[in-house]
């Protein structure tokens, strides 16, 4: 293989996992830990396994089809592409609010400054990135530096805080209770919304796709899973080490405590580098993908997709600098977040049939099968969340 192919199937890979690492899945693990305790282990193995069929499933198919998961969805159904869009958009606005709110948040940690400020300046590294004319390849180095650099923080608190690992791989197998909601929401933060296809749509952006490069997206994709459930796994093992020595975590802010409870000072300051990695590139992840979900509906906006990338990421910032993060707006994301998943998973299983879509590729009946099931249990669970969350909007 290529030194630049494997360049960009890292790079995929940890576009896919950076953007599932953010703010909201560093505070759901802690938050869940010291819930659930060891019996967490449960939840994380069942949101991998989710997780990995899910993004197998999409990844092959956007291969197979040549074709973005928008462009896919109007084939099957005229309209559904443009419906699908919208949401992913809207959504990606209003998570990226909340990336770069906790961007500022970790440069505060780190340097003192305002979180706006600390929240602008990050704006302004990920507006450079897009800048440049090679967009692409940067956005890949930076996500493997600042994902990498993450990973190995939160492994060296982990072995730190002194976890008790023997409780924690019994307990993943035989849980005292299982906790379906902690299940959803890490499902939909690990593959809710526009995470679901930012690998996919990167590989394809790079030319990585057609029935002779399954295996190339295969590795791009295992690969992504494997550094996310990396850091979910190890991030889970600090916090259980501080819960399992009789400390409590602040309420305020998990996952800060878990980090300065584990090291000290030095943890605090550990935790900054984490949130502003995770954050960061969040917003990269966030800002690109949701742009590659519109940019396909004419010459114009494909030609010009790295200025509404810009312009994606400048109002997020401008939102957030002069209204903060605005919480009914961010609980609406997440309730239609939750149905994007079914909705482009059903689309896309459904297109892997049509050999209009895809040609000749058959697709294995083992990624089917698995994928109607997630398909029908997050069906189930978006429509019910959805049901509880709206009312009180409106309300």
């Amino acid at each position: 293989m290529k030194e630049s192919n494997w360049s960009v199937l890292l790079g995929a890979a940890f576009l896919m996992a950076t953007s599932a690492i953010g703010p909201g899945f560093l505070t759901q693990t802690t938050v869940f830990t010291g819930k659930l305790g060891a019996s967490f282990g449960f939840v994380i193995l069942a949101t991998i396994l989710i997780h990995a069929i899910t993004q197998l499933n999409v990844w092959r198919i956007i291969a197979a089809a040549k074709k973005p998961g928008q462009d896919i969805a109007n084939m099957v159904l005229p309209g559904l592409g443009y419906l699908v869009s919208a949401f992913v958009v809207f959504g990606g606005l209003a998570f990226n609010i909340g990336n770069l709110g906790g961007a500022g948040l970790g440069l505060n940690v780190l340097f003192g400054i305002s979180p706006i400020v600390g929240a602008l300046i990050s704006a302004a590294i990920a507006i450079f990135i897009f800048s440049s004319k090679e967009a692409g390849t940067l956005m890949d180095k930076f996500a493997q530096i600042a994902g990498g650099v993450m990973v190995l923080l939160t492994v060296y608190v982990a072995v730190t805080s002194h976890p008790p690992v023997g409780e924690a791989v019994a307990r993943t197998f035989m849980p005292e209770h299982i906790d379906l909601m902690s299940i959803v929401t890490l499902v939909g933060g690990s593959v809710g919304g526009y995470i679901t296809f930012a690998g996919g749509h990167r590989l394809l952006d790079a030319g990585i796709c057609g029935e002779d490069k399954l295996d190339q997206v295969n590795r791009s994709s295992l690969t992504g899973i494997g550094i996310t459930s990396v850091m979910r796994v190890f991030l889970f093992l600090a916090a259980l080490g501080v819960i399992s020595q009789g400390f409590t975590l602040d309420p305020s802010n998990p996952p800060a405590s878990v980090f300065k409870l584990a090291v000290g000072e030095v943890g605090y300051k550990i935790f900054g580098v984490v949130m502003w990695s995770a954050a960061i590139t969040s917003v990269i992840g966030c800002a690109y993908t949701s742009v590659s979900f519109i940019r396909t509906f004419s010459e114009g906006l494909n030609k010009n997709y790295r200025y509404l990338i810009i312009g994606f990421i400048i109002f997020s910032a401008a939102v957030f600098a002069f209204i903060g993060k605005p919480v009914k707006v961010l609980i609406l994301a997440g309730a239609l977040n939750g149905l994007i998943l079914p909705l482009v998973l059903g689309a896309l299983l459904l297109a892997s049939r049509k050999k209009a879509i895809v040609g000749d590729y058959q697709h294995p009946r083992f990624l089917s099968v698995t994928g109607w099931i997630i398909f029908a249990v997050m069906l189930c669970l978006a429509v019910e969340t959805a049901g509880k969350l709206l009312p009180k909007l409106l309300g």
